[in-house]
């Protein structure tokens, strides 16, 4: 009978190894969801996507889609003005009142005489892409609402490692394993006292007792067990170890205290400004950029929150006015300007090439997908880890969208040249781009 709760004893033992070695390397591994948001869709004569871009790089600070900011809600725009009027008014709508028209005078005495910024520098396309995303607006994103991340085209982005049933079914294993060893401890020592009490080197109903000391001499001295503990400690302090070296370098959560409290929680989220409205070049640019202050005071030269500071400027409005040399009385700059010192957030090795134009005007990118869900953040941190292996996920997931897609279109019509055997220069396949040797 000691001989079957020894075997037993050693199965248990085994059960309990191999699922702690499994625990302990399958928390190394990380998961990387990856997602995908589809360009808004074209509408009318005009091409929607491109229009959406050009609306929040020129318009959103004082329109909204469905609400009225400083000028009115634009949706529908369309239905109440002819195409030639509205050219004529984004164009230059001084002009227009000038000149007497009695819709642009209407207009313009409506909402307090308030001008708006002329855009003689926009093509009748371009004022066609406008209108047209003014009328689609922006496509629904799929996933849940203001989420951080999306999903490949047709279903749920993939996950990798460990699922929450393995994980469950590992620590199941394990106290299973740890239950079988406590009572077969028990039975054995209640074995060992049955065989002494036969042998008449125990009495009987008297109990065998053992100090610590005892138990724990005994223990050293079992080869198996010490064994067991070495590897116990191994797959700990090694896992342990994998996961630091692992995220050498990762900085998710990271969120530097800025020289100014800025809200993307209020901006992006309450007032729902538009991220490109800031961060302009994103569009076009390999980097998003930090707006410069003056784009700040296109709101700010007139809001200035006093309404919650009992008649006083707000104290992070006013240090926008102190780098600028602003006088908030007189509206007048002084000549000591002093640029803010932001705190950079995110920040890719030197040697890794990040377009964000490629990413947001190509691939069609929602800024959470990256940076996450940016409007709800008091201060911005550090959403995603950033990491090669997370970036490979993603172009690893993520379904090329290339029908009407401007870009695809240039690159099948220089393919079609290069079957026919035409000449294609580097610079045609941009190499021309700055960005190709000076990143």
């Amino acid at each position: 009978m000691r001989s079957i709760s020894l075997v037993l004893r050693r199965i248990a033992q085994s059960l309990l190894l191999v699922s702690t070695l499994s625990f302990g390397f399958q928390q190394a591994s990380a998961q990387a969801p990856a997602g995908g948001a589809a360009p808004a869709a074209a509408a009318g004569g005009g091409d929607a996507a491109a229009g959406a871009a050009l609306f929040k790089q020129k318009c959103t600070s004082c329109h909204a889609l469905d609400r009225q900011v400083v000028g009115p809600a634009l949706k529908g725009i369309s239905g109440k003005h002819s195409r030639e009027w509205l050219v004529k008014w984004i164009r230059n709508s001084q002009a227009l009142v000038a000149s007497g028209d009695a819709e642009a005078v209407k207009v313009f005495n409506e909402y307090n005489k308030t001008v708006m910024t002329p855009f003689p520098e926009l093509s009748d396309a371009d004022i066609d892409n406008i209108l047209a995303y003014v009328e689609v607006g922006d496509a629904p994103a799929p996933g849940s609402e203001g989420g951080a991340t999306g999903t490949g085209a047709g279903g749920e982005a993939k996950k990798e490692g460990i699922s929450n049933l393995m994980m469950g079914g590992l620590i199941l294993i394990v106290v299973v394993a740890l239950l079988v060893i406590v009572v077969l401890n028990r039975v054995i020592k209640t074995l060992d006292r049955i065989i002494l009490q036969k042998q008449g080197l125990l009495p009987e109903g008297e109990v065998l007792e053992e100090s610590s000391a005892v138990r724990f001499r005994r223990l050293a001295k079992n080869k198996k067990f010490v064994f067991f503990v070495i590897i116990l400690l191994v797959a700990l302090f090694g896992s342990l170890g994998w996961k630091a070296m692992w995220n050498t370098g990762v900085h998710t959560g990271y969120q530097p205290t800025q020289p100014i409290k800025y809200s993307h929680q209020l901006h992006a989220g309450t007032l729902k400004i538009d991220c490109q409205y800031c961060h302009f070049s994103a569009y076009k640019s390999k980097n998003a950029a930090i707006p410069s202050l003056n784009v700040c005071m296109n709101c700010h030269n007139y809001v200035t929150a006093s309404d919650k500071y009992n008649g006083e400027i707000s104290p992070e409005i006013s240090k926008i006015y102190k780098a600028l040399d602003y006088d908030p009385q007189t509206k007048q700059y002084g000549n000591n300007p002093k640029p803010i010192q932001w705190i950079r957030v995110h920040n890719l090795p030197d040697f890794a090439y990040f377009n964000h134009s490629q990413h947001v005007t190509v691939a069609g990118i929602r800024c959470q997908e990256c940076h996450g869900p940016i409007q709800t953040m008091p201060e911005v941190y550090q959403y995603s880890p950033l990491t090669m292996k997370w970036c490979i996920n993603c172009h690893r997931t993520r379904e090329v969208n290339s029908k009407g897609n401007a870009y695809y279109d240039r690159v099948l019509k220089i393919h079609d040249q290069l079957k026919k055997g035409e000449k294609v220069t580097p610079a045609v396949l941009g190499g021309l781009e700055c960005g190709k040797c000076h990143y």
